[in-house]
């Protein structure tokens, strides 16, 4: 476990409620937010070259830049912050980049709340927002709102508490928009452009390798939501729940078909053969790994599914396959008992991730991607 009270307060005695953020004026750069084995001393292109597997992070990223502190609801604690990310992955992921050679990750630095890169880029930033605060407004506080088509930013978290604060009139809806718009510039606009050149970069590697290739959009999900003193307690609706271990989506159905007409991201005898190598790799039952429950998977395999599709004909000719796919991991699982038990208590904060599970989160991710290696090489 972690050195934080249940109640919220840091053993030092620091308020462990208050909200992480960035110092105004931060920008990253690619470098800060890739990662892969012998990083310092093996390049970038180094690492490409002998990698088939591109791991991106969209949600990974928790601290807020401090220029939006502003536009925050005032109930909007630490605790509301951290469960609004998939943070739990960045650990896992940075530590798997740095054991196998055979992967490149990507994190987005800045949170979900900025813009969601798992969400279509709305043409109209301002609009959507106008319409996300006006459904929650006509929903009522805390209510449940369906806010489908205008998500990229949300006024609420997923636990329907207050996240942004209303806008008095039209020009500071504006301010706010434009004011999202140019600070996501600084870490999420570095992410997508980032993760967008390393999938090109690995697909004129897999061309030249003749080496199938995969991008794996990686997230966590918790199976609970929050109440309003901050305990992680409540179930989800059953259609909501994830596995014990983990849902692979490829956009099909249980078996990783086709949905009709829909196209898949990740040939469905692949999947399948993904999803018996995580069960292999993480030793859990089968019905701890499961297909397209309850997610079909998002806007990046969905981008990265068009992509390949385009560039079909030419793998076909280099002997190649190029696949995308999105892991949900139960956020329960990732965290392990200990760190889940204090968040199912009241509290503001949040935990420190046990080293000691992260490591063996990663080795666990290395053993199913080899396992599934192995299984489609045969």
């Amino acid at each position: 476990m972690d050195g934080t009270d249940v109640d919220g307060t840091d053993v030092d005695g620091t308020d462990e409620g208050a909200r992480v953020l960035l110092p105004v004026g931060t920008v990253f750069t690619p470098d800060d937010i890739v990662f892969h084995a012998g990083k310092g001393t093996r390049s970038l292109e180094e690492a490409i070259a002998g990698a088939d597997v591109l791991v991106s992070c969209p949600h990974a990223g928790a601290a807020i830049p401090a220029e939006l502190d502003r536009f925050l609801a005032p109930q909007f604690t630490r605790r509301l912050q951290y469960d609004f990310t998939d943070v739990s992955t960045s650990a896992v992921v940075r530590r798997w980049a740095a054991i196998d050679p055979r992967i490149v990750a990507v994190e987005n630095p800045h949170p979900r709340m900025i813009r969601d890169p798992n969400r279509a880029r709305p043409a109209d930033l301002a609009a959507d927002l106008r319409s996300a605060f006006e459904r929650v407004r006509a929903a009522g506080p805390g209510r449940r709102v369906d806010l489908s088509g205008v998500d990229a930013i949300r006024p609420v978290t997923f636990s329907f508490f207050p996240l942004l604060q209303p806008p008095t009139d039209a020009a500071a809806l504006e301010e706010l928009a434009e004011t999202f718009e140019a600070v996501a510039e600084h870490g999420l606009g570095v992410y997508e452009r980032t993760r967008d050149d390393l999938l090109e970069r690995f697909v004129e590697s897999a061309f030249v390798t003749r080496r199938s290739i995969v991008t794996l959009s990686f997230h966590d999900t918790m199976n609970h939501t929050t109440r309003l003193d901050g305990a992680i307690d409540v179930d989800r609706d059953p259609a909501d729940r994830l596995p014990a271990v983990v849902a692979l989506s490829n956009r099909g159905d249980a078996a990783g078909e086709p949905r009709g007409d829909q196209p898949v991201t990740m040939g469905p005898s692949r999947l399948r053969a993904l999803a018996a190598a995580h069960r292999t790799g993480f030793r859990a039952p089968d019905d701890a790994v499961t297909l397209n429950q309850p997610y079909l998977g998002s806007q990046e395999i969905i981008r990265a599914g068009r992509r390949f599709r385009e560039l079909a004909p030419e793998a076909s000719r280099r002997g190649v396959t190029l696949d995308a796919v999105q892991a949900e991991f139960l956020r329960e699982f990732l965290l392990g008992p200990a760190n889940t038990d204090v968040l199912s208590r009241p509290g503001t904060g949040w935990i420190e991730p046990d080293p000691a599970r992260v490591d063996e989160l990663a080795r666990a991710c290395r053993d199913a991607w080899d396992e599934y290696r192995a299984a489609v090489a045969g």
